[in-house]
């Protein structure tokens, strides 16, 4: 794990209950509903930075979805399989996402790759197709503006890694995806860039 993994990694098991009392949990409703509406019956989604479970494999496993999250924080994690027992937490940095090729129908990473440099995305963005099915779904979110450091963030050091969105949506091309549609929402007060791909 680099030292960036364990910044974050130290940070979130230290505010993970603050962090989760503290989400507007149904801010997104709409685009899990959209991604939901995307996949096949009986799909096996991958939550890439599932953080306390809730919305996002909550959401899904009521609608009858088979839920795999992974996330750094065992603090979170803790908090997830009690929140969403239905589901499966594993703990796993994005940075060595390790299954098997043709594994998920959809994978769904928000609010998490803002926490991972950059320079890292594309990696990622190639792991996620590689080990979705073929015409598997993705939905990202990343933050608007490119930076690079570290703010306080409850109280703690936190990492922030960002391209601007026409970069994001390069690579995640790149990758291999056709893009089903993208835009900047904004949701809760804040801005995010969110793309809907498809696995070719």
């Amino acid at each position: 794990m680099n030292e960036i993994s364990k910044l974050v990694e130290t940070g979130y098991n230290k505010i993970a209950q603050d962090y989760y009392n503290y989400r507007n949990i149904n801010k997104f409703n709409g685009e899990l509903e959209k991604f939901a509406s995307l996949l096949p019956k009986k799909a096996h989604i991958l939550d890439a930075g599932c953080g306390a479970g809730i919305p996002t494999a909550n959401f899904l496993i009521k609608k009858g979805i088979k839920v795999t999250g992974i996330d750094i924080s065992d603090t979170m994690l803790s908090l997830a399989k009690e929140n969403v027992p239905e589901a499966n937490f594993i703990k796993m940095d994005l940075n060595e996402i390790n299954f098997n090729q043709n594994t998920f129908d959809g994978i769904i990473s928000v609010y998490t790759l803002f926490h991972i440099s950059k320079k890292s995305h594309i990696s990622i963005f190639r792991k996620f197709y590689e080990i979705l099915k073929p015409k598997g779904i993705l939905l990202i979110n990343t933050g608007i503006s490119e930076s690079e450091g570290t703010s306080n963030f409850f109280n703690v050091p936190m990492f922030w890694s960002n391209y601007n969105p026409k970069n994001t949506l390069e690579l995640v091309i790149k990758a291999g995806f056709s893009i089903l549609s993208e835009g900047i929402l904004e949701r809760g007060g804040e801005y995010q860039y969110w793309i809907y791909a498809i696995k070719n």
